[in-house]
């Protein structure tokens, strides 16, 4: 989120929640990217917040109401308020359970991989409309292509990513297999480790798509647990992954942290992996 709209998200979370009878003194920022997750005290409910026009909030609370029924691990609304979406000076924002961290550092692989497993069982069970994983391929090649809005990409790294993305998508596409409902961005970053085991957050870039593609964001060991992987498929997942992230850290507007650095540090790893056993080499 821009700087200038900080303090006005966090007036509008800290008026809502007052406006429904919980004491909402102090705000600490918890993350801040496209959108702002705050932790207001001393009511201790989790507030996310984004501008109206930048907002999937109502996908989203649904989609986690009808997952948390099924029993997948999923982050909860709050339970002390109605479960919907508010608008205030121009931001949405809903409110979900604060998770109090159990151990510092990551879940374990095992059950990283026992989590994941389940919340795909769950989404299997849901028919809901949502973009193909091939539609979020698809902007990354336009932003690749687009000298306006990538113009330090010089031109043999601009080549090697719209090779690599064009290629993988064609490669994975004719690989065939199974589709279903996915997280999307299942990383280390949208996994809380709580005293319930872990649990999935931010679920609005679900999408379509095999199940490598989820397990792509996942750290290597993860997609060794995970029952029934196909690891060939997923070594291509995670290179097509690697070549959308890269490509977004290019972009003129993009606002994550040292992102031109991982930029440059992502092509290498891309060259490395293609010229040691050609994916991405289909043209």
């Amino acid at each position: 989120m821009q700087a200038s709209q900080v303090p006005r998200a966090v007036a509008a979370a800290m008026s809502v929640v007052s406006s429904l009878g919980l004491p909402a003194d102090d705000a600490i920022v918890l993350h801040d990217s496209n959108k702002l997750t705050l932790r207001l005290l001393p009511c201790d409910v989790l507030a996310r917040v984004a501008p109206v026009a930048q907002q999937v909030a109502r996908f989203e609370l649904d989609l986690a109401r009808r997952l948390a029924a099924a029993g997948c691990p999923v982050a909860a609304l709050d339970p002390r308020v109605e479960p919907r979406v508010h608008e205030r000076d121009g931001f949405v924002v809903t409110l979900w359970t604060y998770y109090a961290p159990v151990a510092p550092g990551e879940a374990a692989p095992a059950d990283y991989a026992d989590a994941l497993a389940r919340l795909h069982a769950g989404m299997r069970g849901l028919d809901v409309p949502t973009p193909h994983f091939t539609d979020r391929v698809e902007q990354a090649q336009r932003l690749v292509a687009d000298r306006d809005r990538t113009p330090a990409l010089a031109d043999p790294d601009r080549e090697l990513l719209g090779d690599t993305l064009r290629g993988l998508r064609r490669v994975i596409g004719e690989h065939g297999g199974a589709e279903q409902l996915l997280h999307g961005e299942p990383h280390p970053g949208n996994l809380l480790t709580t005293a319930n085991g872990p649990l999935f957050i931010d679920l609005e870039t679900c999408c379509r798509g095999p199940v490598a593609f989820d397990l792509a964001h996942a750290p290597e060991a993860v997609g060794e647990h995970y029952p029934g992987a196909d690891q060939d498929l997923l070594r291509a997942c995670r290179l097509l992954v690697l070549a959308m992230i890269t490509a977004w850290r290019w972009d003129r507007d993009d606002l994550f942290p040292d992102g031109r650095r991982l930029g440059t540090e992502w092509l290498g790893r891309i060259r490395a992996e293609r010229d040691r056993d050609g994916l991405g080499h289909h043209g």
